[in-house]
């Protein structure tokens, strides 16, 4: 029963991680790496990420540089990086690939903010569907005679608490890249 607790509190933690993941990539005025570090290069007839292609550095204040470990490598990652629909201007010198971010319109910035509060919502809903699942199985030992009812409703309490905690993350984590898309 406490075992259910840790492992809920486990997979809030993991949804946290994956949510700020999720959301480091998706464009604001600030350029990361996370951008277009994950983007499929074919090269010599595999596809590889650019992260193993080469480094990927920040230049403020909104360019990223591509440092390809071999010269081949090169046009083929700057044609992935401009096939991947980002709407940033692309422009190859050696090694090195220059990826140049332009100004997010303000139509653009309020879509973003669109998209960042539904993938907000949909992390709730698995909050929530997680919680009940815990809450059902609590319920059926309480039936079976392994649980009491007070035990069941501490449990559900201390699930109650998991659960407002994780949505607190989620906010707190929703409400600085809903900031960071705003500057």
């Amino acid at each position: 029963m406490d075992k259910d607790l840790a492992g809920l509190e486990k997979d809030l933690i993991a949804l946290e991680a994956r949510f700020k993941e999720e959301l480091s990539g998706i464009r604001s005025n600030r350029p990361s790496p996370k951008m277009i570090e994950d983007i499929q290069v074919e090269y010599f007839g595999a596809f590889m990420p650019i992260k193993q292609l080469g480094s990927i550095a920040v230049v403020p204040p909104r360019e990223l540089i591509v440092n390809v470990w071999d010269k081949g490598a090169a046009p083929a990652v700057g044609k992935a990086i401009e096939d991947a629909s980002l709407g940033v201007s692309v422009s190859s010198q050696g090694l090195a690939i220059r990826v140049s971010l332009p100004p997010l319109s303000t139509e653009r910035r309020q879509e973003l903010v669109k998209l960042v509060k539904g993938m907000m919502e949909e992390r709730r809903i698995e909050v929530r569907s997680r919680r009940d699942e815990i809450n059902k199985a609590f319920k059926a030992e309480m039936e079976e005679g392994v649980l009491r009812e007070d035990e069941k409703f501490r449990l559900q309490e201390g699930v109650q608490k998991l659960v407002d905690a994780a949505n607190h993350a989620l906010e707190s984590i929703i409400h600085d890249k809903i900031k960071e898309l705003e500057e």
